[in-house]
């Protein structure tokens, strides 16, 4: 019986961290975004995006982002406002 509740509850421990996203992203299987530091003084935020294993770069046109360059496998996008980061 105890061996059952623990099983359950490590089953339900995994479900929550992949449904969080957070483990996914770290092992490199979902994409992601952070915001990055420029030196000009424009508005607004600056986004370099990046493909998982299992899932491509988030794109960032839902929120008024605008794709810049894409150096590799990184995307930069230009946000107007300041968006969350870890975009999924």
């Amino acid at each position: 019986m105890r061996g059952i509740l623990v099983a359950a509850v490590l089953v339900f421990a995994l479900m929550v961290a992949i449904k969080d996203g957070r483990l996914m992203q770290k092992a490199g299987l979902k994409g992601g975004c952070s915001v990055i530091q420029t030196e000009s003084a424009e508005t607004g935020t600056w986004e370099a995006c990046t493909p998982g294993k299992l899932q491509g770069a988030p794109d960032l046109t839902r929120q008024s982002c605008t794709s810049v360059k894409k150096v590799g496998k990184t995307e930069y996008w230009h946000c107007p406002a300041d968006i969350q980061s870890s975009h999924g």
